[in-house]
């Protein structure tokens, strides 16, 4: 018994000042402010990066296209038989030769043809006819989802 009590006194005299500890964790608070924040900033700018020719798409069940690095190239066809490459109009004898000449400048030859739903079926199959002469062989038509099934069902 004796010796704990001379442990005890030992150790009591010893006794040091501790320094606090540096703080180890990361406080993620800031972090995941500014993140909710891009967030936030993204989902209000996407839809305004978006093609500006209106066209009342077909809708359809297909799923989407994967996209490259590079932006896609979209040619339009609209109700009224305009054409337009991404926003600029072009008339129909002029097409193939502003195609060719884009065609050079790019590293892909994906363009998507955007058609209006009330343009009749030989016009677009002309247009794919220019675009393939214009240098593009991939072309994807581009539809809104939701539409009816092959069994005739929406979906």
């Amino acid at each position: 018994m004796g010796a704990t009590l001379q442990q005890a006194e030992r150790t009591g005299r010893r006794r040091r000042r501790r320094r606090a500890k540096p703080m180890s964790e990361i406080n993620v608070t800031p972090f995941v402010d500014v993140m909710l924040v891009l967030l936030i900033i993204f989902m209000v700018a996407a839809p305004l990066l978006t093609v500006g020719v209106p066209v009342e798409l077909p809708e359809t069940q297909a799923e989407a296209l994967p996209t490259d690095d590079e932006e896609p190239l979209t040619v339009t066809l609209t109700a009224e038989g305009e054409i337009a490459i991404m926003e600029t109009t072009v008339a129909p004898e002029t097409l193939i030769p502003r195609l060719r000449a884009i065609a050079a400048e790019r590293a892909s030859n994906r363009v998507f043809l955007r058609a209006d739903g009330a343009i009749p079926y030989a016009r677009v199959a002309e247009v794919m006819g220019a675009l393939n002469a214009g240098g593009f062989s991939n072309i994807g038509l581009v539809t809104d989802t939701g539409g009816p099934t092959f069994t005739g069902q929406d979906g």
